[in-house]
């Protein structure tokens, strides 16, 4: 699995114990992954292009950065809206668009029902955050519609990854990176990560 990047940092490791711990509450479970979300940030945008610019002190001119990608977020509603905002303390100037999909239970393969983007896809730095890759069919789906809207440059964040998503985006987008805090066993005979921390959208707003 080559595309795939696990950020290792005890502190990551310590907030998925909590995260996976079923006496968790949402409203725990949503600081917790708020505060894992901006652990990982740091690796996600590592890349990040950057220009100069003189900015002066209060003793002296000295050499400042500023960004040079323009970066859009696209959260897979409804469980990405979580990672959100510990991106956007991170990144302020970031853009959002929205991608509704969800997994139809029988078939297990994603159905659209909701998308809006900002405008420059082809020019912007396009991170699609969702908790959760399991079987990879909503990854692959989005990524695939944000090429159709011609995104080019586009990373996968996610917490927890399952070893059959991370291969169906090797051979379906070979050419995205995938970010997680964790990768798991395998999948169950109902396509949920094991041992995971259960249905992330659910914990995260209380509809279990």
């Amino acid at each position: 699995m080559k595309n795939i990047r696990v950020i290792e940092h005890p502190l990551i490791k310590r907030d998925i114990s909590i995260l996976r711990d079923r006496r968790t509450s949402s409203e725990d479970f949503r600081i917790v992954l708020r505060r894992l979300t901006s652990l990982m940030v740091f690796e996600v945008t590592r890349d990040l292009r950057m220009v100069t610019r003189e900015i002066e002190t209060p003793l002296a001119k000295t050499e400042g950065y500023v960004g040079a990608d323009q970066v859009i977020l696209v959260p897979v509603l409804r469980a990405g809206l979580g990672m959100v905002e510990a991106y956007l303390s991170l990144i302020p100037d970031a853009r959002v668009g929205h991608i509704g999909l969800y997994r139809d239970e029988t078939t297990l393969k994603p159905v659209d029902y909701y998308a809006k983007f900002p405008p420059n896809l082809s020019k912007s730095v396009v991170i699609v955050v969702d908790p959760m890759l399991a079987t990879g069919g909503s990854a692959s789906a989005a990524l695939s519609y944000l090429k159709k809207k011609e995104a080019v440059n586009i990373r996968l964040s996610c917490v927890v990854a399952a070893p059959e998503g991370v291969s169906l985006l090797e051979k379906e987008h070979p050419d995205v990176k995938i970010y997680a805090a964790v990768l798991d066993q395998r999948l169950n005979e109902n396509g949920y990560i094991l041992p995971g921390l259960g249905d992330a959208g659910d914990r995260i707003f209380g509809t279990l």
